[in-house]
């Protein structure tokens, strides 16, 4: 099968000629392998007993076969990832070692934190634009530069082939299915994290069913800051033998550190002229296709408007869904951009909060860029007035402001709000 070149290889292209050492971190099927596979001249698969078992017993085996080296699920054998520390302190030439990891090592083991010589990318399923259902006329980076571009294009991707892309999931071996299979394929995923990579990283599962109902309402909170408290009591309503408090930040951090979960942090500007700001993350996992599978409402559920929301939040569950697709797509977008990716909410004063789905912030220079989600395919004032709101509040570092939704065309608005289709939408 034919290599589709994914957003991230533009960042490889210029980083791997400069860094010796490159670690590849995302959950298992983003793509890593095949990624990583296209840049290697060795591959070190150390999920395979026989090559994890050389490597264990000579870990310095990864500094002496042909570079590149692709070092596969390196957490399996820890002491590798301190064997290419030391070979980049030796050597710093660009472009030896990329070392893919499914999940963080567990806590406790101890190696080096490779600052100064491994950069960490993550690598996320597979954006709107990689998935080729649109031509991508408008540019993040453009955006974030503050340009303030004319804005055009128009998109022919209506909101039922949205809430497919929701379904079909961004996991490159997953989408390539056909529908039923991609359910099983999407179920049988699941199954492997509560039964398989959680225990095999060290966390005991006495209750699978009780794991898996707390995932579910997790994945009910998509795109809210409902308290885990809350999520605990959505997850086991009315039982008085319930997971304890305990468990469920076990099975929090754990299925973050293998990347199932990966929360948007709250904004938290470095200048800041903002008063009162909220400091809970907003509950995402790593793809909404997981999330849906999980609730359990497919596709008619989904046009129907069917699912409840676990915790305060305005909008549907299907617009939920429809966010967690929009933030996938702008983390893959801000990685390439130097940016990071959060969301601003106001606490409550007075009765008035206000909240922006997303906020990317350059790491140059600290411009913003802000994004209001809308499932709708048309916008109205009530719908931009938090984005005009934030202008008035940082001036000149707002680089500019936008509502992607699901209608047909780019345009910017006469109060200068852009507004863009996320199938126009790439890096």
């Amino acid at each position: 099968m034919l290599y589709q070149r994914r957003v991230l290889d533009e960042l490889l292209d210029e980083m791997m000629p400069n860094f010796a050492a490159i670690a590849l971190e995302g959950a298992k099927g983003v793509g890593k392998t095949a990624l990583g596979t296209q840049r290697a001249a060795t591959v070190l698969d150390l999920s395979r007993i026989n090559q994890r078992s050389l490597v264990a017993a000579d870990e310095d085996y990864v500094t002496r076969v042909p570079s590149p080296v692709l070092i596969d699920e390196w957490q399996m054998v820890p002491p590798v990832w301190d064997a290419v520390k030391r070979a980049v302190d030796e050597d710093w030439s660009g472009g030896r070692f990329l070392l893919a990891g499914s999940a963080h090592v567990l806590p406790g083991t101890r190696i080096h934190s490779g600052a100064g010589r491994i950069i960490s990318l993550r690598m996320r399923p597979m954006s709107i634009s990689e998935r080729g259902i649109g031509q991508p006329f408008v540019s993040l980076r453009a955006l974030l530069a503050g340009t303030r571009e004319r804005l055009d294009g128009e998109s022919g991707v209506v909101l039922e082939q949205y809430i497919e892309e929701i379904l079909a999931s961004g996991f490159p071996g997953i989408r390539r299915l056909p529908t039923q299979a991609q359910g099983d394929q999407l179920d049988s995923y699941i199954t492997r994290i509560v039964d398989y990579e959680l225990p095999q990283n060290g966390v005991e599962i006495r209750r699978p069913g009780a794991l898996r109902s707390w995932m579910a309402a997790y994945a009910a909170a998509t795109a809210g800051v409902a308290a885990y408290s809350t999520v605990l009591d959505a997850a086991t309503p009315g039982e008085g033998n319930k997971p304890s408090r305990v468990s469920t930040d076990t099975y929090r951090e754990h299925l973050t550190r293998l990347f199932i979960l990966e929360p948007l942090p709250a904004w938290i500007p470095a200048f800041n002229p903002l008063k009162r700001l909220g400091s809970s993350p907003k509950h995402h996992l790593v793809d909404p296709a997981l999330a849906a599978r999980l609730v359990g409402v497919g596709r008619d559920g989904l046009l129907r408007g069917d699912g409840t929301r676990v915790g305060l939040g305005e909008g549907t569950w299907t617009g939920a869904l429809f966010e967690s697709l929009v933030v996938q797509s702008i983390r893959v977008y801000a990685d390439t951009a130097r940016a990071t990716v959060s969301h601003m909410r106001t606490q409550l004063n007075d009765g008035v909060g206000r909240e922006i789905d997303i906020v990317v912030e350059s790491r140059e220079d600290n411009r913003i860029l802000a994004i209001e989600v809308k499932l709708s395919s048309s916008v109205e004032d009530k719908d931009v007035r938090h984005l005009n709101w934030l202008h008035q509040q940082v001036g000149e570092r707002l680089a500019d402001k936008i509502v992607i939704n699901t209608g047909p065309y780019a345009y910017r608005r006469r109060d200068g709000v852009g507004v863009v289709p996320l199938a126009l939408l790439g890096p």
